[in-house]
């Protein structure tokens, strides 16, 4: 009776036939992650076009602050909020004509 209970049991497997499983195993990794790393680099390149605007404009205001040579103030000319100011004496004789006109920027 116990000598037919043994031939139940699967037979163990010889050292070909784990290897090969062990490859199998080892192979679908490494296939998972190469299918990851393309996935993200796919989706890196679908980022930077889609957002290429958006991004230039951030790089490139990162490299003017970390240029050291940077001047802000050289980037935008800035008008006198004033112009043309009238002197005192044209001023008080100007008022009266519709021709002249002062503009204000702000």
């Amino acid at each position: 009776v116990f000598i037919s209970s043994l031939s139940e049991f699967p037979k163990p497997r010889s050292k070909n036939q784990r290897n090969s499983r062990e490859r199998e195993r080892e192979m679908g990794a490494l296939t998972a992650a190469i299918i990851a790393i393309a996935g993200l680099a796919l989706s890196w390149v679908a980022i930077e076009m889609a957002c290429k605007p958006c991004l230039e404009k951030g790089r490139e205001a990162i490299d003017r602050n970390l240029n050291p040579d940077y001047d802000p103030d050289d980037d935008t000319i800035r008008a006198p909020l004033n112009p043309n100011p009238p002197t005192s004496a044209s001023a008080d004789d100007n008022d009266s004509d519709a021709t002249s006109s002062v503009v204000k920027a702000v």
